[in-house]
């Protein structure tokens, strides 16, 4: 089930969206803060966001902005804004869509449809067997559960992923995150193993990666 996150501080609006979206059969969920928007969005792990340009704090074009060059995740403009100015400006900052409400509901869950089956069959995977990584989200997915991983973490797992199932060597992670030539303390590199552990244990995956005594690390994927 897609989950799509909203961006939008009226809250009558806010609940009808959430209803048009649950009727549709999606998981729609909206932020409750505006204080820290950027982190309470991506906690929700979103397939889809719909963003109102007019927030308190930051504008949607500010968040659109942010969102674009961190995360793939497509972005539906929807605002009580209708001039063309304003519409070739979210879509330069790179929304996916841009609509002017009020939007009749179907055409609305029609256009975020649209937008979710685009970016399913871009989404760059690698994968290792039931497990699957969206190396442009740095997101591990697991049937229906998924998890997004810090930059390291997520550049450990892709290399796990893509020799799956061989074993890495401590020394080609190594080169991999921090280059061939600086000395890296041996430490480092098992606290972000630790993280990854970790973050992998939060959607059951708390075995997935195995250590190899004296060679490295390897993916040990259980089927569901």
């Amino acid at each position: 089930m897609s989950t799509i996150v909203i961006v939008e501080d009226d809250i009558f609006l806010r609940e009808e969206l959430e209803h048009t979206f649950i009727k549709e059969g999606y998981n729609a969920v909206s932020i409750s803060s505006f204080e820290e928007p950027e982190k309470e969005m991506l906690e929700k792990e979103p397939d889809l966001i719909v963003l109102d340009v007019n927030l308190p704090g930051k504008s949607g074009f500010e968040l659109c902005k942010w969102l674009k060059a961190r995360v793939s995740v497509p972005i539906l403009i929807l605002t009580a804004r209708d001039g063309l100015t304003d519409e070739l400006y979210a879509l330069g900052l790179g929304a996916d869509d841009f609509l002017t409400k009020p939007c009749h509901p179907k055409r609305l869950a029609a256009r975020a449809e649209r937008l979710l089956k685009t970016y399913r069959k871009v989404r760059n995977l690698v994968q290792a067997g039931d497990v699957a990584m969206d190396v442009d989200a740095c997101k591990v997915i697991w049937g229906k559960k998924q998890v997004a991983l810090p930059e390291t973490e997520g550049k450990i797992m892709r290399l796990l992923m893509e020799r799956y199932p061989s074993v890495v060597g401590k020394q080609e992670i190594v080169a991999a995150l921090w280059g061939n030539g600086a000395y890296v303390d041996e430490n480092i590199l098992q606290v972000n193993m630790a993280r990854l552990r970790k973050n992998l244990d939060s959607i059951g995956l708390k075995r997935l990666v195995r250590t190899v005594r004296g060679s490295g690390y390897c993916l040990e994927v259980t089927e569901l």
